[in-house]
Parts: C-alpha cells; structure tokens; sequence
C-alpha cells in the first residue's frame, strides 16, 4: 500500500503537533505512555488535520507528564556490550534517544532503522509494544515527508530511544540486544499478508470476547500493526521474522489479560461503517479509540475484514464510557 502524496494539512499538523511536544516526558501516571505524537499523527493521516491543535491542547492540559531523566553518560553504537547493558533501562531514556539523534544525523533513517530494528525487535512487548508503535507512526511521518524534517529525525529517534529504554523480551527467552535467529525466510509479500492475517485474528478476538478494560488487549492489534506498517521500509530478510516476533507477542497478551477463548458460535458483532467509525473515534477523543480505528481503515484497505471495524467500533463504546 503506498503512502499518500503529503498535504501541506498533514505537514503542518504533524509538525505543529510534534513542535508543541518536543520535550515533553515519555509517560505520565504509573507509567501510562505518552500517546500525544501517535495519535496527533493519525489525525492527521485520516485527514483530520484541523482537531490535531485543539486534541493537543486537551491532551497536555489533561495529563501531567513525567519530566524526562537527565541524561547520564553516552552510549556507545559501535560496542555491543555497551548498548546491550543500557538495553530496558529507562533511567537511559535520554541517552538512548540522544543514540539515535547521532545516529540519524550521519546516516539515511532507513539504514538506521534497519540496522537497530532487530536489536530491538526481541523487546517489542516492553509497555505494550508502545515503542514499536511510537516509532512506527513516526516512520509514517517521515516517509511521507518530501524533505528530511529535523523534528520527524527527532520523533523518530524519540521512538527508538523509548522502546531500547522500556526494552523486554518475551519471546522464546532470547537475552537482551541478541538479533532473533534468522528462520530461512525471505518472502516479503507472504510475510505482509501474514501481518495482515494476524491483525485481523486479534481484531476478531477483541471483538469477541468481552473485556474486563478496554485498553490492554488493543495492542495485540495496535503492535502487530505497526510492525506491518515499518516493514515496508525494512530489508526483506527482516520481514518473516518480524511476522514471528508480532505473533508471539500478541500471543502472550492473552495469557497476560487472562483473555479466554471466544465460543465456537461467536461472531463478529455489528459495525457501522469504518468512516462513521472513525468519526466517532476523533469525537471521543481517546487515543487507544484514535489509533485503533485508524488501525482498522488502514487494513480494511490492505486486506478487507469486517472483524477491523468490529474491534474499533466495540474499543469506541468500551472507551466512550470512560469519557462520560
């Protein structure tokens, strides 16, 4: 699915969203995430340019964010014991993130990418896939871009350097920073489709099963997507083994949110349609509803599935009660 020639609406938005948030902390609460750049974002992407200053108002009036640690000492690239022993320290939050200014300052974002994305890969389930997804809204955003923005460089380094920071491996026991064994595969449009099979599996699960939150199980939709939407600018060879890392990830958070199996007989529920119900996100205004529903117009435009609109749509009437 290529990416849409850039409006000047979504430029502006994005980089007026991400001008206001420079600086502020990566989470707030008992380490709630800082989702402001990721839903700004998809305001934009789904034309919703004009909301992004005022849900940006309301966001930073609302939450108190955490004031980012004071760096500490440079990590070093080149020494693999250095960055690997930094690796879920998020007290090395800014030194991470100060990482990859350096690093997306001497080399293209897409060489940089490549060469970290299976350094972290193995630690994608860290709070909830949040830094795979921050970075991948920000891949988004500079991809689009017709020039190398300085504050997409930033946001993207801000995603990198969160997801090292809050790095932690669940999958199959492998130690920190170590790449996930190579698997032989290599097909890249098989791997996509698999992305796209897998989104929708646990969309229809979400739909499904009823929630004791609406929030937690919305990222083993929300993670396995946004590996979909980085693989793209990705090396084939990363593509398959990317698809197995999002699966084990979403796998576990079943076993984590004690999700049971949906019945045999259970279906999809009814959904309006997906631009109603991404309307009706944007009105609620919460940024699980925002990023979810932008999820499910993204795929049902990659590989139609009515479970998409069904999982946002039931994430809109869990989250609007929360809004009352």
């Amino acid at each position: 699915m290529g990416l849409p020639t850039p409006s000047p609406a979504y430029t502006d938005a994005v980089s007026g969203a991400l001008e206001r948030l420079r600086g502020v902390g990566f989470e707030h609460g008992p380490r709630f995430v800082n989702h402001a750049p990721m839903a700004a974002e998809a305001l934009a992407h789904m034309g919703y340019a004009d909301a992004v200053p005022g849900w940006v108002d309301r966001n930073l009036r609302t939450h108190t964010y955490h004031e980012v640690p004071e760096p500490r000492w440079t990590i070093d690239a080149a020494d693999g014991d250095d960055w690997r022993s930094a690796l879920g320290e998020f007290s090395r939050v800014a030194d991470w993130t100060a990482l990859f200014e350096r690093e997306l300052a001497l080399a293209p974002w897409r060489e940089v990418l490549a060469r970290w994305w299976p350094r972290l890969l193995p630690g994608m389930s860290g709070v909830l896939t949040h830094g795979v997804i921050r970075t991948a809204h920000a891949v988004r955003a500079i991809a689009r871009a017709e020039e190398e923005s300085p504050l997409y460089r930033n946001e993207l380094a801000q995603g990198l350097g969160y997801w090292a920071a809050r790095y932690a491996s669940h999958t199959h026991g492998i130690r920190p920073g170590d790449e996930y064994p190579r698997t032989g595969h290599s097909e890249g449009a098989a791997t996509l489709s698999a992305l796209d099979r897998l989104v929708a599996e646990y969309a229809g699960r979400y739909a499904s099963v009823p929630q004791r939150h609406p929030v937690p199980l919305i990222h083993s939709i929300t993670g396995p997507a946004a590996v979909r939407l980085v693989v793209e600018h990705l090396p084939v060879a990363q593509h398959h083994v990317s698809y197995l890392v999002a699966r084990d990830v979403s796998a576990s958070m079943l076993d984590w949110f004690s999700v049971p199996e949906p019945q045999a007989s259970a279906g999809s529920p009814q959904a309006p349609e997906l631009a109603e119900v991404f309307a009706t996100a944007a009105a609620i205004g919460d940024e699980h509803a925002i990023k979810l529903a932008e999820v499910a117009v993204r795929h049902q435009a990659l590989a139609p599935d009515p479970r998409l609109a069904a999982a946002a749509h039931a994430a809109n009437q869990g989250l609007a009660r929360f809004r009352r």
